[in-house]
Formats: C-alpha cells, sequence, structure tokens
C-alpha cells in the first residue's frame, strides 16, 4: 500500500483528498504546514507528498529538496508558479480545482514512474522491451488490431519474401516497413526508402535504376539508382500506385531476373534485394483501369498486410497521443505537459481522418499554443470535437463557502464574501457555467477589473473568455 503525506493547511480540501485516497488503497498521513510535514518525514517514509503550493509560513516548495517525489496543488491564477515549482524539481502539479479522475490519474502515473526508477526491471525483461522498442520503430498499440499487426510482423520478418503493405495515409506503412527490415537478417545492410509520388515521372525511372553518362540531356555523369543502392538491403517503394507504367516494367525484371540495366547501359547487374512496396490505394482497381500492371501485382502481393485506421484502435489513441506529447516536449524543450480529462475525451471523440500524422500535428500544435502545462480540450483545435466543460465533483459546495481569507481562488471561482447560497456551484454546474452565470450576474456591479480580480485572471483572460463564451459586454448606462 503506497503511503501519501498531505499538506493542505484548508481542513476541508484535506478531508475531502484523503477520503478519495483511501477509498482507492492508500494510507494518507495529514500535515497543515511544512514544519507539521518535516516531523512526518521524519518518523516515517512517503511515496508521495501532495502539497498545497500556498501554506501559511514556508511554501509547499520547501518540500521539493526531500528524497520523496512532490506533487503540487494550485489554483488556476498560480499556474505560473506551478511552472516554476517543476523547475525547482516538483513532479508535477495539478490545478484546482480537480475532479476526482484528474487527482487519481496524476497520483498513480507519479507512482508508477517513481517504482520503476527505484526497481529497474531485470536484464532479460529490459533487453526484451529494448529490442521490441527498436526493432517494431517506436509503434505503439495495446488494441487487438494492432496486436495481430505486431504479430504478423514478427513472423513474416525473417523471410526474405515481398510484402505489400496496405492502409490509409498516416498509418505508419514505413514504421511498418522498418520494423520488417530491422527484425530481418538484412537489417546490418541498407533500407532505401522510397516515395514514388514524391518523384516527377521523368526522373523515377533514372532515380530507381540510375543511368549512364549522356543518356539524356543533363546526364553529364553516371550514376547509382536507388535499387543498386538498396542491393543486398531492403528497398521500401512506399505509394507504389503512382509508379508510371515504364518504371513497372522495369521493376518487374528486377524481381523476376534480380537484375537492373541502368538507362542508357547494355549491360545488366545483379542486385540482391528484399521488395517492400505499399499504398493506400486499391491496386486491384488500379489493374482494372490499366494503370497498375497484373503480372507485378502478382510479384508484389506475396504477403498483404494491412493496417488499421486510427479510428478503429481507440484503445491506442490515448497510449499514442501521451507518448508523442513527451516526445514534443523533449524535442522542442519546453517542461513536461499532460492532457486534461476534457482533452482526453476530445481525443477519443475525434474520428481522425488523417490518423497518426494527424495526431502528432495536433499534439505538437497544442504543446507549442497552449498557456500552460495542463492541455485543454479547446489546446487541441479538433473540429466539433470539443467536450462539454467537465463537472466539478471534487469538493463538495462547502468548499466554496470557506472564508475568502484562506481560500487562493481559482479561475471561474468567485471570493467567498460575494458568494451566498443560491450561488453555490453544484455537481451538475460545471466551471464554465458558473463563469458564465457569475459574469452576468455581476458584470452591472463591478468593472471589467473587479471582475477578473474576483475571479483570479487577467482582464485579457476575462476578454478572451467572454468572446470564447459569448458573453458580450453590457453596454453602459447613464444610471449606472
Amino acid at each position: 500500500m503506497s503511503k501519501i503525506l498531505i499538506v493542505e493547511d484548508e481542513g476541508i480540501i484535506r478531508s475531502a483528498l484523503r477520503r478519495l485516497l483511501e477509498r482507492n488503497g492508500f494510507q494518507i498521513t495529514e500535515a497543515g504546514t511544512v514544519p507539521e510535514a518535516r516531523q512526518a518525514l521524519a518518523a516515517q517514509s512517503f511515496d508521495l507528498i501532495i502539497s498545497d503550493l500556498r501554506l501559511p509560513g514556508e511554501a509547499g516548495t520547501e518540500l521539493i529538496n526531500q528524497a520523496t517525489p512532490v506533487l503540487i496543488m494550485t489554483s488556476y491564477a498560480s499556474l505560473r508558479s506551478a511552472v516554476e515549482a517543476m523547475k525547482q524539481g516538483a513532479v508535477d502539479y495539478i490545478a484546482k480545482p480537480f475532479d476526482h479522475d484528474e487527482m487519481l490519474s496524476a497520483v498513480n502515473h507519479i507512482l508508477n514512474q517513481h517504482r520503476r526508477q527505484q526497481d529497474p526491471p531485470p536484464a532479460t525483461i529490459l533487453n526484451e522491451v529494448t529490442e521490441s522498442a527498436a526493432g517494431l520503430q517506436g509503434m505503439i498499440g495495446e488494441s487487438p488490431a494492432m496486436q495481430a499487426v505486431f504479430q504478423q510482423i514478427k513472423k513474416i520478418a525473417p523471410f526474405n519474401t515481398r510484402v505489400l503493405i496496405l492502409g490509409e495515409s498516416g498509418t505508419g506503412k514505413e514504421l511498418v516497413a522498418r520494423a520488417l527490415h530491422n527484425l530481418s537478417p538484412r537489417k546490418k545492410a541498407p533500407l532505401i526508402s522510397v516515395n514514388c509520388a514524391a518523384i516527377p515521372e521523368t526522373l523515377i525511372e533514372s532515380e530507381l535504376f540510375g543511368h549512364e553518362k549522356g543518356a539524356f540531356t543533363g546526364a553529364n555523369t553516371s550514376r547509382n539508382g536507388l535499387v543498386e543502392a538498396a542491393d543486398g538491403g531492403s528497398l521500401f517503394l512506399d505509394e507504389i500506385g503512382e509508379l508510371p507504367l515504364e518504371a513497372q516494367a522495369r521493376l518487374l525484371r528486377v524481381l523476376q531476373e534480380g537484375e537492373i540495366r541502368r538507362l542508357g547501359s547494355v549491360e545488366s547487374r545483379k542486385v540482391n534485394i528484399r521488395l517492400i512496396a505499399a499504398t493506400h490505394r486499391n491496386i486491384k482497381d488500379l489493374v482494372d483501369q490499366g494503370k497498375f500492371r497484373l503480372d507485378l501485382y502478382y510479384r508484389l502481393n506475396v504477403i498483404e498486410l494491412e493496417l488499421p485506421c486510427l479510428a478503429e484502435r481507440e484503445d491506442d489513441i490515448l497510449l499514442i497521443a501521451d507518448s508523442l506529447l513527451k516526445t514534443c516536449c523533449e524535442r522542442i524543450g519546453k517542461p513536461s505537459a499532460r492532457f486534461s480529462k476534457s482533452a482526453r475525451n476530445a481525443l477519443l471523440a475525434y474520428s481522425w481522418p488523417g490518423n497518426v500524422r494527424e495526431l502528432e500535428n495536433r499534439v505538437e500544435r497544442a504543446v507549442i499554443l497552449a498557456d500552460d502545462l495542463l492541455l485543454q480540450a479547446e489546446d487541441l483545435e479538433l473540429p466539433q470535437a470539443i467536450q462539454p466543460p467537465r463537472k466539478v465533483n471534487f469538493v463538495s459546495a462547502t468548499h466554496y463557502a470557506v472564508t475568502a481569507k484562506t481560500t487562493v481562488q481559482p479561475i471561474g471561482e468567485p471570493s467567498a464574501d460575494h458568494l451566498d447560497s443560491a450561488h453555490l456551484p453544484t455537481d451538475d454546474l460545471s466551471l464554465e457555467d458558473y463563469f458564465v452565470r457569475f459574469v452576468q450576474e455581476n458584470e452591472d456591479q463591478m468593472s471589467e477589473t473587479e471582475l477578473a480580480k474576483k475571479l483570479g485572471i487577467s482582464r485579457k483572460c476575462l476578454w478572451e473568455r467572454r468572446q470564447r463564451l459569448n458573453i458580450p459586454k453590457r453596454k453602459i448606462t447613464a444610471s449606472r
């Protein structure tokens, strides 16, 4: 049973958080200040410290130097301070108010990560994981459809047979080709990848099969082709459905005779390649239309491997998104970000017509443009996929009735001295619904500056939320 130390000066929040974590099997110890937390840490060890950022006397960041990982709690108005806390060594932060699922997800993620660091896997298991990750070139998938693909790859890879990979654009056909090569006896030889759709039709034969000096205008020197460059290794022809008929005839000779002839040459050269082809088009339709040779199709289609689209891999969407998010943050040098519950719901609701490539682009855009490290659904900018705002179910309405003196105000949560029982948010009222109601009920008595201050946000943020939630400012009348 994992032991967690909660450091929070608000008794209501501390008790609610304790009940939540104890119901989910954690052993909890409470503290109201940093000195009390140090006393608890001196008496026993903990697996995790969950501390409020703002505490009486010393700030929660004073606990970061402990060997125990620290999860910082903060209001939306203090997110900048939370980022600073992470720079000081906090493993993560969570913004108030938060719901049960978000808190439990953060706690379990930190504990699992810390456990892996403390207890590294045995060498045999580590080798298997490393080999699998390298061999499959970073492909991720726990869904039955992808597990079936992985099994096919492992069966096919050791044999020198031709493979035709089918699938929509962005499903990872090149990754499959790399996995087939890396798991084969040819892995030490080159894998040459060619996008047939990216090479002009007038140059495709020269690029693939090479040419002799003077073979055509501009051929000032002899040049090896990409097929010859792949000798001893593998040749991956992506979008082979775009290959011109003349080039198809030359490729057929390579597959039948194992030899090539450069443009302008009378000599043939032996080559030993493994051909892997891919396309998002229906090859049989192209054959019927006379755009693809039937004999080449049969030569290519020894083994057909079809990749599922991302919409058919619902179990993998969040797994892939989390991996892409981590990779993106590391690549662009930003602190580790994570998805909120609303963002995860939006990811699952979207149809992903561009598959994994579109998901990668959306994640990178969100990381770059988001204002903080907790990515919301709107940061992803998914068409018709923004989910309804989340429900506040972490603490009861009594949390909002504590005195303004001790409460840190998150965005959308006005101070208690402006609330009565009729204004308290309930479990059926979302944060954005409450924001709309508070602004509409108080904008006649408060200026924009006062509204922003009570909501714990800037005037710019208030203006942006007005635009997004369609809350126009009322015109000032003479009586006001």
